[in-house]
């Protein structure tokens, strides 16, 4: 997941509302969002390689539904080819019995094996934002505030031209009581930042300006789902997932 924004406890009887994108190659196999078979409480999207999740849902639980997310900190000189994939902090959230404090205490500890990532994790009672980035940030790990928030590539509410954007326009959708077609169409937006308003992550100039898009197309790599989540007070969450088809081929320009 590359872009993810949400609103916590701002609509009420939704204690969660979520639109996000996946970024991905387009090579790499996945399922689509839906009940996995060893555990049919679970709704999410499976990474076929990794063995893990992005984003999910799960039906019930000790605390009711849970929900889980994650995005990737963009950091080329520090990845490690050998690292452990991070797909397994939702896929073992969403399966186990554990409460999102207690999980992210267990995994605390651990976490530094990983690449960097941003992880989004709760229920109806509390969310929260855990990166193994984050440093001394005060809200690394704690209880969420209410509140709307947008993670892309960097950390929680960085100020990336795509967040920022798609965090007004989110608002103004939960504002106006918008209906599910118009938080897709605002995860459809293909427009590229200008470059005086791109962030400076450690890759080259064009490939900035190629990620710099809410929905991202380019040769081999893009945006390959859309997906806009619910978590009811008072009934099951609601997962709807749409699969992004490239609008250019792969001899359009990176």
């Amino acid at each position: 997941m590359c872009l993810i924004v949400f609103a916590w406890r701002v609509i009420p009887g939704v204690p969660v509302i979520a639109a996000a994108n996946r970024d991905e190659y387009y090579d790499r196999p996945a399922t689509p969002a839906g009940p996995w078979p060893e555990h049919p409480n679970v709704i999410a999207g499976r990474d076929l390689k990794g063995g893990g999740s992005w984003m999910g849902v799960t039906l019930d639980g000790p605390n009711g539904p849970k929900f889980a997310a994650l995005t990737n900190i963009r950091g080329p000189n520090e990845r490690r080819a050998d690292a452990p994939t991070r797909g397994v902090l939702v896929a073992d959230f969403l399966t186990g019995t554990l409460s999102a404090p207690a999980y992210l205490e267990r995994i605390a500890p651990g976490a530094g094996e990983f690449n960097g990532f941003n992880l989004v994790l709760g229920d109806r009672e509390a969310l929260y934002w855990y990166s193994n980035r984050a440093g001394d940030d005060p809200r690394n790990g704690k209880p969420l505030e209410p509140g709307v928030y947008g993670i892309s590539n960097g950390l929680l509410n960085d100020p990336w031209p795509k967040v920022v954007r798609t965090k007004a326009q989110f608002a103004s959708l939960l504002c106006s009581g918008a209906p599910e077609d118009a938080y897709f169409e605002m995860l459809a937006d293909t427009t590229r930042a200008p470059d005086m308003r791109l962030p400076e992550t450690g890759v080259p100039l064009d490939m900035e300006r190629m990620l710099s898009a809410v929905c991202i197309n380019s040769p081999g790599y893009g945006t390959r789902t859309s997906t806009v989540v619910r978590l009811f007070a008072d009934a099951p969450p609601a997962l709807s997932e749409r699969v992004v088809q490239p609008v250019c081929a792969d001899e359009c320009d990176a």
